[in-house]
């Protein structure tokens, strides 16, 4: 019908066809790309490592060298991974929308962070050689210096950036206190790498001091506000700015990045189980008789690992989802404690490795199981922690429901529990029960989805036999007059 107008449409999805007509886009889905791939490098850190090997006859310098060496560079590249990640959403917090050459120097930063997994290797493998922190320091660098690119883009049109900042009359101030924040950490690296070829142990340090640096700045600012006095507050909250670029993350931005972690700790788990554990034909048919069955037989240790780990990665995640289910706000403690158990999380695939060779290597089954029982204790162990920081904030941090002496309190905090008891037990048993120890650590791995399943029953049957015992405990007697009057007697001065 000539009378007839097509449905007005919403304010934002007009917005979006006007941003479109001029070429324009939003950077959320850019950004969700990006923090997929964040996620992705952080965990793929852990493939190095997964190969070391434990022998029992050099058992303490194996160790030794297990966690001093790679481990630890693990964690610290984990963590420096983390950072980048902070960083770029601090940035797009600044840009609000993206055109064709922002996105390409953005693709130019995230193809400079997917090679720093092959660097680490260099690093592990030749912890001697200073190339390889050499060309990972590079490749912070060049991050930092696409992100300043993509700052200066983006102040040099100012159609792209946050509407509170394009209308600002101190873009310039703006410009250069981002630019701080995303060049610090690449200077920082950039120390590092002239250090790596005179004294590498001083690079190392220069770049964990990259992972601190927030807090660390965030402690001498309240150092210098004791002794100085208060400073003048700054442009974002004179000009009332929505957002604190020193603040921590949104609690939806940690629970995206936290679930990547767990989804690819998962999946490279299935990804050895391809790899390592399809029977070649050929072997099939001259040592089995052709027998299929029989042949996958032999993997039966590394199937049983597989579904313990699996299962491991599943309930920690699970009590993850459980315990930011009822935080209102991630503090800044939070998330540093969440980062450290993610990154204890990203280890599991090499106590997956560790357990899976048992048959294979049976003198090596009591260490395998320690540094498995270790890994899985310090993943779990970082949780309960990121809930005792949430407790001790617990009006800023919690829903009501979940604070100190809540209803779900008592809950999350047997949740919480559950794996760290159980690892340290498990641990604790080997050192009494060598021969046992590949059965404690199974029947643990067992025991510990059954006990989640029943937890809710246990608490609650624990709680209402607290409740009988009080009962059945001999009822106070109340005071008599005499005991009244002896009590007021006590209260009254004695008389001069």
């Amino acid at each position: 019908m000539a009378g007839h107008q097509a449905p007005e449409q919403p304010l934002d999805v007009q917005g979006d066809d006007e941003d479109a007509g001029d070429g324009l886009q939003s950077s959320h889905r850019m950004l969700s790309f990006s923090d997929a791939l964040l996620s992705i490098i952080a965990t793929v850190m852990i493939l190095p490592v997964t190969h070391t090997k434990i022998y029992p006859e050099e058992f303490d310098k194996s160790i030794q060298q297990l966690l001093a060496a790679r481990v630890a560079v693990y964690l610290m590249t984990f963590l420096l991974v983390t950072v980048a990640w902070t960083a770029h959403i601090r940035l797009f917090q600044v840009v609000g929308k993206i055109d064709d050459t922002l996105a390409l120097l953005n693709l130019a930063c995230m193809m400079t962070i997917t090679f720093l997994p092959y660097t680490f290797s260099l690093m592990v493998t030749f912890p001697d050689v200073p190339l390889g922190i050499f060309l990972f320091c590079v490749c912070v660098i060049t991050i930092g210096l696409a992100q300043a690119a993509i700052v200066g883009y983006a102040f040099h049109y100012p159609h792209l950036l946050n509407p509170q900042i394009a209308h600002s009359a101190h873009k310039a101030a703006f410009r250069q206190h981002i630019l701080g924040l995303v060049l610090r950490g690449p200077a920082l690296c950039f120390a590092a790498a002239l250090c790596s070829f005179f004294f590498f142990p001083l690079a190392y340090l220069l770049m964990v001091t990259v992972i601190f640096l927030p807090y660390v700045s965030k402690a001498a600012g309240w150092c210098k506000d004791r002794i100085m006095g208060p400073r003048d507050p700054p442009i974002q909250r004179l000009e009332f700015f929505t957002f604190d670029l020193h603040e921590p993350l949104s609690k939806e931005r940690v629970e995206a990045f936290s679930d990547g972690v767990y989804a690819i700790v998962a999946t490279l788990l299935i990804l050895d189980i391809c790899e390592d554990n399809v029977p070649d034909p050929k072997a099939v048919e001259a040592q089995f008789h052709g027998s299929l069955v029989a042949a996958l037989g032999t993997f039966g240790p590394h199937f049983l690992a597989y579904f313990g780990s699996f299962a491991t990665v599943g309930l920690l995640w699970f009590a993850h989802h459980s315990l930011f289910l009822h935080v209102r706000r991630a503090t800044r403690a939070m998330g540093l404690l969440n980062t450290l158990a993610l990154a204890f999380v990203g280890g599991l695939p090499l106590a997956y490795q560790q357990t899976s060779a048992l048959r294979q290597q049976p003198h090596e089954e009591l260490e395998s199981i320690r540094v498995s029982c270790a890994i899985i204790f310090c993943a779990s162990i970082f949780q309960f922690a990121t809930w005792t920081a949430a407790l001790l904030r617990e009006r800023e941090a919690l829903h009501p429901s979940a604070r100190f002496g809540g209803r779900e309190h008592a809950l999350m905090f047997a949740k919480l529990a559950l794996y760290p008891c159980a690892s340290l037990v498990a641990f604790a048993s080997t050192c009494f029960l060598r021969r046992f120890s590949t059965a404690i650590f199974h029947l643990m791995q067992v025991a510990v989805p059954f006990a989640f399943l029943l937890l809710r029953l246990l608490l609650r049957l624990a709680l209402a036999l607290l409740g009988a015992l009080r009962r059945l405990a001999p009822p106070t007697p109340a005071p008599g007059p005499q005991d009244a009057r002896d009590a007021r007697a006590q209260l009254l001065p004695e008389p001069c």
